[in-house]
């Protein structure tokens, strides 16, 4: 359900940084900040390997903890790292796989010092779709699928910890809109509070006084004046809201249009990766 795969580590060296290091922004394109800068470590690995395993009962075959070997591998062959070495930030802040429950199933968020790295389809079988940090699609059990405002509360379990921006207003927005119908934000409904969250988050003086996408989402399908089954038409008007708010272009991994276009995948029944 992310938007892009974790990449698989190459030997050139437009993969790798100046010393040689496979670093977390060439392995997952959307990781920011300081951790993308850092070498992935061995211990990072193995510990994504037991959370995913955890899990799943087994490791993802193309996901973020085979994306992690394979480069903590090659930075520990050209001696980047050493064996028993963990990345700083992972250290502090850990590696995690959460989970929230929809209809046919469950979506699972990988975590790597609190940013997505991965994002999955489980189905109620328990097999994992297939990896690479996209969901897998499934049937929906008896009928029953995700509707927009349930895929929104999915998307606030996913990212909850993180302060809502600009794009994710935009893409809540367009979300109320497919829901409701209605062009024009309703008062006090769930667009107009995200708009209110990404404007006060813009001047907080820090992270801790800023309102998260778990605080807006959390009740959403109450929140909503009318709600609908998603279908991809619904995904895709999201999908480009987002976008178009965030500088970089892309949708934030675990978020809003990325739960959507998930639930549109689950919805239409279809086995392709999104």
């Amino acid at each position: 359900m992310s938007q892009g795969q974790p990449r698989r580590p190459a030997s050139s060296e437009q993969a790798q940084g100046q010393d040689g290091a496979i670093r977390y922004g060439d392995v997952f394109p959307a990781v920011r900040g300081g951790l993308a800068k850092k070498p992935v470590a061995p211990q990072d690995a193995a510990t994504m390997q037991s959370a995913e395993t955890l899990m799943f009962g087994e490791t993802v075959k193309g996901g973020p903890a085979a994306a992690m070997q394979s480069a903590s591998m090659q930075n520990e062959r050209m001696g980047a790292v050493a064996h028993d070495q963990a990345t700083d930030a992972t250290a502090e802040q850990g590696v995690s796989v959460s989970e929230t429950r929809v209809p046919g199933g469950r979506i699972v968020t990988e975590f790597v010092a609190g940013q997505a790295v991965g994002q999955y389809l489980a189905p109620d079988d328990d097999a994992p779709a297939v990896g690479g940090g996209g969901g897998g699609g499934a049937g929906v059990a008896d009928g029953t699928k995700i509707t927009i405002g349930e895929a929104l509360e999915a998307a606030g379990y996913a990212a909850g910890s993180r302060p809502v921006e600009l794009s994710d207003a935009a893409a809540i927005q367009a979300a109320e809109v497919r829901a409701t119908g209605l062009d024009a934000n309703i008062p006090g409904g769930l667009a107009a509070e995200a708009q209110s969250a990404a404007d006060s988050n813009a001047l907080a003086a820090s992270d801790e006084d800023k309102t998260t996408l778990g605080n807006v989402l959390s009740d959403a399908t109450r929140l909503l004046v009318a709600d609908k089954e998603v279908e991809v038409d619904d995904a895709a008007r999201v999908a480009m809201a987002e976008t178009r708010n965030k500088e970089d272009g892309t949708a934030r991994p675990g978020g809003v249009a990325a739960s959507m276009a998930t639930a549109a995948r689950i919805n239409s029944h279809s086995g392709t990766r999104i």
